[in-house]
């Protein structure tokens, strides 16, 4: 089998996409003669090729829908819902086959199409009958699984100590004592992405020292999971990259296949493992994994469910964003999560659905109005979303709790399908160990890098983003995100790049990052992405006017340099050009947040 790849079908321009209009677009790539709908429903886009499953008919807007939302085909009057790619006539049909929206660097967007779209369908295997007990899956915390299949062990996304995004998140559920020797007799471990609860260097660093040589398997992503292994100081031996949608073979029995994620496949993955023909499918925190085509009737089925993995909109301030505004959206997005979350299982139809990647508590102190805000799914509720549209059966895992595969396949309702850890086993954590964690980034901010204010311009210089009209006050702060005394106060225009003293006249969108001091001194002396930042919480905002703009969070998020900066040669430079300064001047003082010119 070949690698999966993608192909672009249609290119629109940013003008193009600015005059979308709500509900049925029709374009033509006037290059290649093919025609493709977008459906769009407020900031959401969907996308199929203009082809009538039937028999290749063209569609055009079905006159009789005062909704707006479906074609009709100009063959045999098929009709289709693109707001949800179903066929309605005939009804129950088929479904249309999605292709991937993408937005490019400039706000414009691509049509995408995965290829081969099902790669799980080379060489199919019919499944065999399982032995009780020949596989089981052992929830250990957040993402991290424990797969028995067979003789072989394999172990998802290990974060079982220490924070994930700085200091930010923090283990909800108490991981079982035997962890770090589960890990160590893992014969392969497979991590999804670079984001800090699936790769957590703490918990690599542990299992290094026991197994540095321990095979560990990522997607072929472009920005590698791995980027920072060498600044990280863990000595792992054996990783191996794999491209996507092509079956890696374990034994005779086992294989797995890793699959991009349609929306962030610079860096998102999930994956499929198959045992004597029973698929299990892990979606981890994929957006639209595999561009929204999935394996259908899969044995068990794990996915992300809880939500408030972003720092909005509880970090923001200003406008719009009073605690009313905040409480409601994140009451209506959680909502909307439970509802796609069960629509998804619904359609799927896995024998077996458990939530798990959403079991972390913003557990430090400071953080206190972020955990009291940031509101959670509960997984039961969504379980009991799902089995009331369905048959599914569903499990909320606990730490150390195992199911059986084999026995609930061949009886749901066996009592030993599922076994609950022994009774008084700690499921919660009450307590976390901030200190050796919170010094390291402490460590940061006596750095002899930020006695010389001239950092701001190597910083940014090497972050690489420019040429784009946006300025941003970057303020250093306290715990309590009040000014941090003598820290670095300043502006960045990232038109130029320049770093004025006071704002420009000419129009420009604006906004005001606060950052605590140790977190922001640590992801710049390191190079780290803003993830670290903006997921962790260590930030608060504003901005004016209240516009996202993706190019720059995507740049700092996930496009920065993948070497750190030279902070050695800078300081060689320094040294040369005499002392440093300790803060910014007096005379530097910036205007607080006002509107834009």
């Amino acid at each position: 089998s070949t690698e999966q790849t993608t192909e672009i079908l249609l290119c629109l321009s940013p003008v193009e996409v600015a005059n979308l209009k709500e509900g049925i677009n029709f374009f033509r790539n006037k290059s290649t003669g093919k025609d493709y709908i977008l459906y769009k429903s407020k900031s959401r886009l969907r996308a199929c090729k203009n082809v009538c499953k039937h028999q290749g008919g063209l569609f055009i807007k079905d006159i009789e829908d005062l909704a707006g939302r479906s074609v009709r085909c100009t063959k045999h009057n098929w009709k289709l819902d693109v707001s949800t790619m179903k066929y309605i006539n005939p009804p129950e049909s088929f479904c249309q086959d999605e292709l991937v929206v993408e937005m490019d660097e400039n706000n414009g967007l691509l049509l995408l199409e995965l290829n081969p779209p099902n790669p799980w369908d080379s060489e199919p295997r019919s499944p065999e009958e399982l032995d009780f007990g020949e596989v089981q899956i052992t929830y250990l915390t957040h993402a991290c699984m424990d797969l028995k299949l067979g003789d072989k062990r394999m172990v998802f996304d290990p974060w079982l100590m220490g924070p994930a995004f700085a200091r930010g998140w923090w283990l909800l559920h108490e991981p079982p004592s035997d962890w770090l020797e589960r890990l160590c007799q893992a014969d392969l471990i497979y991590i999804s992405h670079l984001h800090s609860d699936h790769l957590s260097y703490p918990t690599l660093k542990k299992l290094a020292g026991r197994r540095p040589d321990i095979p560990i398997y990522v997607g072929n992503t472009e920005r590698p999971v791995f980027w920072n292994l060498n600044q990280s100081g863990v000595q792992l031996t054996n990783i191996n990259v794999v491209p996507f949608g092509i079956w890696q073979q374990v034994d005779k029995n086992l294989r797995f296949m890793i699959l991009m994620d349609g929306v962030h496949p610079e860096m998102d993955t999930c994956i499929i493992v198959e045992y004597k023909g029973h698929k299990i499918l892990n979606t981890v925190d994929c957006t639209r994994p595999n561009g929204g085509r999935l394996p259908m009737k899969v044995a068990l089925m794990m996915s992300d469910f809880a939500g408030g993995a972003s720092g909005f909109p509880m970090t923001f301030s200003g406008g719009k964003f009073t605690e009313e505004w905040k409480a409601q959206f994140i009451k209506t997005e959680r909502k909307k999560l439970l509802n796609y979350k069960a629509q998804l299982v619904k359609n799927l139809q896995p024998r077996i659905y458990c939530p798990f990647a959403g079991y972390f508590v913003e557990s430090h102190p400071s953080d206190k109005y972020i955990k009291e805000t940031n509101t959670k799914n509960d997984p039961n509720e969504l379980n009991n979303l799902i089995k009331k549209n369905s048959d599914v059966i569903t499990w909320t895992p606990r730490p150390g709790a195992t199911l059986d595969l084999g026995r609930m396949l061949k009886d749901p309702t066996d009592s030993k399908g599922i076994i609950e850890p022994p009774e008084g086993t700690k499921i919660y954590k009450d307590s976390w160990d901030f200190e050796p964690y919170l010094e390291i980034l402490n460590a940061a901010v006596g750095d002899e890098i930020f006695l010389h204010s001239s950092w701001i311009k190597e910083y940014f210089t090497w972050a690489g983003f420019k040429d784009y009209n946006l300025v941003v006050r970057m303020i250093e702060t306290d715990e309590d995100f009040n000014p941090f005394p003598g820290g670095y106060d300043y502006l960045v225009d990232f038109l130029d790049l320049s770093f004025p003293k006071e704002r420009p006249q000419r129009e420009h969108p604006y906004e005001e990052i606060r950052s605590r001091v140790d977190v922001i001194r640590h992801v710049v002396k390191n190079g780290l992405l803003w993830d670290e930042l903006y997921i962790g919480f260590q930030t608060r905002l504003q901005r004016d006017p209240d516009i996202y703009h993706h190019l720059f969070w995507n740049h700092f998020q996930i496009k920065l340099p993948l070497t750190p900066p030279n902070w050695r040669s800078f300081l060689t430079c320094c040294e040369q050009n005499g002392p440093g300064i300790s803060q910014v001047a007096e005379e530097d003082h910036i205007e607080p947040l006002r509107p834009a010119h």
